[in-house]
């Protein structure tokens, strides 16, 4: 990536970021906010190359383990949504994927990156019961998928300007 998709990306993170802290949990079910930097990184992966995206979901991962009122160790969703970028360009698979494909792979990665989540914290002992946490990743499913059309479109019209040649046909 240059320096500007580079900037570019990072601002919308920081942007995902800041209102997943700050604007969404006043919106929250139960304490449970949609994750608004896993859809960046989804639609990241959707349409610029796998290793970018990677780098990406590592580098909102981080922030998002950093940025308060995070209480947990540091890496988990980092790990969670480097996983998620390489999943979501899977589906992609040089052809440009339709809207129930987005909303199909937004589903599976939430799915996947809050289980990676709740799992890590379960093996480090930092979760609640089991029972609890699928309750957890039922509902952060549920608000990744309800947003999934108003960030998605936008998001991916942006990284296909910023690097075209990367963009699936």
């Amino acid at each position: 990536m240059t320096r500007l998709r580079a900037l570019i990306a990072a601002l919308a993170i920081s942007v995902a970021l800041i209102l997943q802290v700050s604007l969404f949990p006043h919106f929250a079910w139960h304490g449970i906010v949609p994750n608004l930097c896993l859809l960046v990184v989804v639609g990241a992966a959707l349409t610029i190359n796998a290793p970018s995206a990677m780098v990406l979901g590592f580098v909102a991962g981080v922030a998002l383990d950093l940025v308060p009122p995070a209480d947990h160790v540091a890496g988990r969703w980092a790990l969670a949504l480097t996983v998620v970028a390489f999943l979501a360009a899977r589906v992609r698979q040089d052809v440009k994927p339709t809207a129930g494909a987005v909303v199909g792979t937004v589903a599976a990665a939430s799915f996947v990156g809050t289980s990676i989540f709740a799992l890590t914290g379960l093996l480090l002992g930092e979760s609640g019961a089991v029972p609890d946490l699928l309750q957890v990743i039922a509902v952060a499913v549920l608000w990744d998928v309800l947003l999934t059309p108003l960030v998605l479109p936008p998001l991916m019209r942006l990284f296909g300007r910023l690097d075209p040649h990367l963009v699936t046909a």
